[in-house]
Parts: C-alpha cells; sequence; structure tokens
C-alpha cells in the first residue's frame, strides 16, 4: 500500500525549502553585486510571503489535516496515527514564526547591505531555520518533533558566526553549539526512555500507555496496564519526563539553563538575535506543549510541579539579571529569559482542574495567547536596537536618550514596545496577556505561583520604565552624526509596531485565535 501524502498540508514547509534551494543556486551561479543581494533578500521575503500565503489558506479551510499517516491495518485499527497534523495550533503557530520571518528578513536585508557577511548563504540558513520552525507544531511522533527542533537550531549556529573577523560572534557561536548539544543529547536521552517504556515514537498513543488505557509493550493481553500495576509508575518514566523537559529548557533559555542567552545575543548580528527570541523560543515552547499536553496529560501529576517550579525561577532570575544590564541587547536577552517564565507559568497548572481536556487547552491557549503579543512587541524593540546600532557602536541604553527628539518615529515606537512588555497602559496587549496568564494560574489553585508572578511584573516595570524614561530625556551633549538608515529596517520596525497596535485594540482576537480546537 502506498502512503498518501497530502501535499497541501506541508505547502508551507515544502515552499520554505524549495526556496531555500533556489536561493542557494541563484547565489552560486549570479555574480556578486548589490543587485543580487537584494533579488536574494525580495526571493526569500517572497518565498516567506508565499509560505504565509499557504497557512492563511490552511486556516480558512477550517478543518485538521493529517498526513504521512500509518495505514490502519498497519496500526491495529487506529486511525490517529499520523506524523503531521494541521490543526489550529499548528496553524497559529505557524503564523506567527512566518510573520515574525517577515521582519527578520527585512533586519537582514539592512545587515547584509553592509558587507562581509556571504549572502546566499544567510538566506539559506535562515529559511531551514524556518523550515523546522513550521514542521515543529505540526509534528506528532517523537521523531519529526526532533528532527524538526534540530533544524531549527542548528542553522542558527552558523548565522550566528558568519558575521567573519567577529571574536565576540565566533564566541557566541561557540556557546550556542556547546549548549544545543547538551541539550540535544539530555533531550534524546528522554526520549529514548519513553520510547523503550511505551514501545511507540506516535505521542497519542504514547499518551495512553502513559494513562493507562492502553498496555505497554510486553505487557500480556488483558493484563493490568503499566500506570495500575503493583509497582506503580516505573521511575525510568519519571526521568524521561524530567530528561525531556530540561532539554526544552534549554531551548527557551527557562532557569537553570539561561546562562548562555545574553552572550549569544549580544554577540550575535541583530536580525539573528531577533530571531533567537522569537523564532526559535516559539518552536521550543510549542514542541514542550505538544510533549506535555498531547503525550504526557496522564503524568501531569509528575511534570507540573517542576515546570511550576521552573517558570517561578525562570522570571525571577531573568527580572533581576535585566535589572543589572547597561547594555540594549543584553536587557532584552534577560527580558526574554523572564518572559519565558511567564508563558511556562500557565502549563503549570494544565490538569489541575475539572474537565481536564478543555482546562488543559485553557491553559495552552493562554500560554499561546502571551507568546504571540511578546514575539510582536519584542520584534519591534528588536528593529529600533538594530537603528540606534548604525549609530551607536556600544549599543548601550545612554545611547537611547534623547531618542525621541532625534527620531521621533523610532524612538516613539520603542517606549510603545517597551511600555506594552511592562504591561502598563497604553500597551493594552502586554496587560492583557499578562492578565490572562494570571487568571489562568489562579483558577488552576497555584497561589503561589500567582503571588511570584505579580511579584516579578512590578520588577520588570523598573527597567522597562527606566529605558522608557531614558528616550524622552534630553541629551546632554551633541547628537551622533547619522548614519544611512535603509527602507527595510523602518518596514520591519512599522510591521512589528503594526501588530503590537492591533493587539492593543483588539487583544481578545488573539485569545480566541490561539485556544486550541478540540
Amino acid at each position: 500500500m502506498i502512503q498518501q501524502i497530502d501535499y497541501f498540508a506541508i505547502a508551507a514547509p515544502l515552499t520554505l525549502a524549495l526556496v531555500a534551494g533556489l536561493v542557494l543556486l541563484l547565489d552560486a551561479f549570479l555574480p556578486a553585486g548589490p543587485r543580487v543581494t537584494a533579488g536574494l533578500g525580495a526571493v526569500t521575503l517572497g518565498g516567506v510571503m508565499v509560505a504565509l500565503g499557504f497557512v492563511a489558506a490552511q486556516a480558512f479551510t477550517g478543518r485538521t489535516m493529517p498526513t504521512f499517516c500509518v495505514p490502519e491495518r498497519l496500526s491495529d485499527g487506529d486511525p490517529g496515527l499520523c506524523s503531521f497534523v494541521v490543526d489550529r495550533f499548528t496553524l497559529v503557530i505557524a503564523g506567527l514564526v512566518l510573520v515574525a520571518a517577515v521582519v527578520i528578513v527585512l533586519m537582514s536585508m539592512t545587515e547584509l547591505a553592509g558587507g562581509g557577511i556571504p549572502v546566499g548563504e544567510w538566506y539559506f540558513l535562515l529559511l531551514c531555520t524556518l523550515v523546522g520552525a513550521v514542521t515543529l507544531p505540526a509534528a506528532r511522533d517523537l521523531i519529526m518533533l526532533v528532527v524538526a527542533l534540530e533544524l531549527v537550531s542548528l542553522p542558527v549556529f552558523a548565522l550566528t558566526a558568519l558575521k567573519r573577523y567577529d571574536g565576540c560572534a565566533s564566541e557566541a557561536a561557540v556557546k550556542l553549539f556547546v549548549v544545543s548539544v547538551v541539550s540535544t543529547a539530555v533531550m534524546l536521552f528522554g526520549v529514548s526512555l519513553l520510547y523503550g517504556v511505551g514501545g511507540t515514537v506516535f505521542l497519542s498513543r504514547l499518551a495512553e500507555v502513559l494513562s493507562g488505557t492502553a498496555p505497554a509493550p510486553g505487557w500480556p493481553e488483558g493484563s493490568a496496564s503499566l500506570v495500575a500495576a503493583e509497582h506503580g509508575l516505573p521511575g525510568v518514566v519519571t526521568v524521561g519526563i524530567v530528561l525531556v523537559v530540561a532539554g526544552f529548557a534549554f531551548k527557551i533559555a527557562a532557569v537553570p539553563f539561561h546562562a548562555w542567552a545574553a552572550d549569544v545575543y549580544q554577540g550575535a548580528p541583530i536580525p539573528v538575535a531577533a530571531l533567537l527570541s522569537v523564532i526559535s523560543k516559539a518552536a521550543g515552547f510549542a514542541g514542550l506543549i505538544l510533549v506535555l499536553v498531547l503525550a504526557m496529560p496522564g503524568q501531569a501529576a509528575t511534570w507540573t510541579p517542576v515546570v511550576a517550579i521552573v517558570a517561578a525561577l525562570t522570571m525571577t532570575a531573568g527580572n533581576l539579571l535585566a535589572m543589572r544590564q547597561r547594555s540594549a541587547v543584553r536587557l532584552l536577552a534577560w527580558s526574554s529569559v523572564a518572559q519565558s517564565g511567564y508563558i511556562l507559568a500557565p502549563l503549570a497548572v494544565a490538569f489541575q482542574g475539572s474537565g481536564a481536556r478543555s482546562w488543559g487547552a485553557s491553559a495552552v491557549g493562554a500560554s499561546v495567547a502571551y507568546l504571540v503579543i511578546y514575539a510582536a512587541m519584542n520584534l519591534g524593540a528588536f528593529a529600533v536596537v538594530m537603528l540606534v546600532s548604525r549609530t551607536a557602536a556600544r549599543n548601550e541604553l545612554a545611547d537611547y536618550r534623547g531618542l525621541v527628539f532625534r527620531r521621533p518615529a523610532a524612538g516613539l515606537a520603542l517606549a510603545f514596545c517597551l511600555i506594552c512588555l511592562a504591561g502598563l497602559p497604553p500597551g493594552l496587549a502586554g496587560l492583557f496577556a499578562k492578565v490572562v496568564v494570571f487568571r489562568e494560574i489562579v483558577h488552576g489553585g497555584a497561589a503561589w505561583l500567582a503571588v511570584v508572578m505579580a511579584v516579578n511584573t512590578v520588577i520588570g516595570l523598573y527597567y522597562y520604565v527606566v529605558w522608557a524614561a531614558r528616550l524622552f530625556a534630553p541629551e546632554p551633549g551633541p547628537a551622533p552624526a547619522a548614519r544611512r538608515v535603509f527602507p527595510a529596517v523602518w518596514a520591519a520596525t512599522g510591521l512589528a509596531v503594526a501588530a503590537a497596535v492591533l493587539f492593543s485594540v483588539a487583544p481578545q482576537l488573539v485569545l480566541d485565535l490561539t485556544l486550541l480546537s478540540e
């Protein structure tokens, strides 16, 4: 029997992969020059837009599209064993990744215009990362999940190091490589333990085995299930769950696996830092949500306390370290760590109330809604940071003093994004995101985590407001000489800020879009 493939379901990652090959071929055969550089950027941007169009078309169909499925005669009559499934969760994460990719491609055009970075390799690696990021939320088996996550991570090493003859970039690339290799090894060890116990790579079947509704391999038919055995759940399953959570914690820069974030963000080119902050983080959270919610709902009592503790430590460490920063990029890096804690928090109370399935969907919806709003604010902040970096090589907070008077549009845009990240009016989107997360935590019964989040929200106000206040402070001396600013980075800033304004005007739409379908 020949397996049927739904090419419409895989249209977005397939488009990105084809455009990546096209970019590499064009770079190999066309002579180097400004026109080729601009042309390759236009081809990349066009490919991302086409992939985004496919995602929008899939959303309009309103149906779930599974593909790469095991034939029923080989799956014991279970029709749900599919490796790739396009549902609402997949579409929201893929849409977030591709919209963020548009901003990052526009930022890349400005970064590459100065020369010194091979253009073809840059866009090829960027598109490869996007292929993995779009594929990962649709993965429904452990193998595709790991492969997609590595496809997100591996090209970023090279993107970080493509800024040749830059010691900081090389150091950042090595640190990112070492951290990612360790995290992959930890996660693969955990995945292998879960596969050994469950006897399957499919998340849905693994959930049945770990919840006790299906026998584990080696257990005779009609005997007690794995979790109903006399000795309870084997310790190897608990170890596997902890290792998988630890592996994803590396990817999203959660405590205690967060130390690499600031050095890598500062050493990498600013578009790569924005990619790590948004696209890589979104992919990491998508994988973590799939593993916890789809494969281990029956073991929520094991992993929810771990997630709660990690979330509390992450938001606290991120905010405290951000308060001490003088570099804009390092501040955004530690802020991103703190935001990871807020995104993790609702997952800590998933499946804790009555109606476990609907409660889990509500918690995931809150996390994804916060992730979407955070992505828009952070992209806007990074776009303005890239503008300032063209006149201030050190890119410290002192360089932003009086930015509103020198560049009113950029200064006001950055102020708005910072206010949104802080959760203050008029940044209603950021306030809405925090309220949604706080509500889920309180309803889930984790009062102590709600108190930790409230305290950390107040701590975060300090460094966001201090940075925003510098934008309106008068300059002590003559303004630095202006350098040419490319239209692409202005377009990136405008797109990110427009999304932030839209979410502030109609924030409830974000939560409605991100609630998982039943």
